[in-house]
């Protein structure tokens, strides 16, 4: 049954309006409406979709809620970077000065969205 479903998976924010112009103006993607206030897609490669819903006790995930696979990480840092996104610095796993981890595994980034959630740009390969 649940194997032929397409699921999908959601996160809170505190501001949709604010989220909304993040998500579309500086990291570039699209959003659509859900015909019920508070809730919106935001729409993926290959026709996924995210849930996104206002919470008004919203708390930010500890943990990466949308990773994005890019084919080249610096690049991705570089050009988020020029549309005002800031990348997190961690001492564990390690980051260099861009915030990319390059301690094993791969290159991975971390940033946040205006309500806190944690997003990456990791290598696609």
């Amino acid at each position: 049954m649940l194997a032929d479903s397409s699921a999908y998976s959601g996160f809170s924010v505190d501001d949709l309006d604010a989220a909304r112009r993040f998500y579309e103006e500086t990291l570039g993607l699209r959003t659509s409406p859900l015909g019920m206030d508070g809730l919106m897609r935001l729409e993926l490669g290959g026709g996924g979709f995210v849930l996104v819903y206002a919470k008004d006790d919203h708390s930010p995930a500890t943990f990466t809620v949308l990773n994005f696979p890019v084919p080249d990480v610096e690049k991705a840092v570089d050009e988020l970077t020029a549309r005002g996104v800031r990348f997190e610095r961690y001492e564990n796993p390690p980051t260099d000065e861009m915030g990319i981890m390059r301690a094993g595994g791969p290159l991975i980034a971390w940033f946040t969205d205006p309500a806190g959630n944690v997003f990456s740009v990791i290598d696609e390969d």
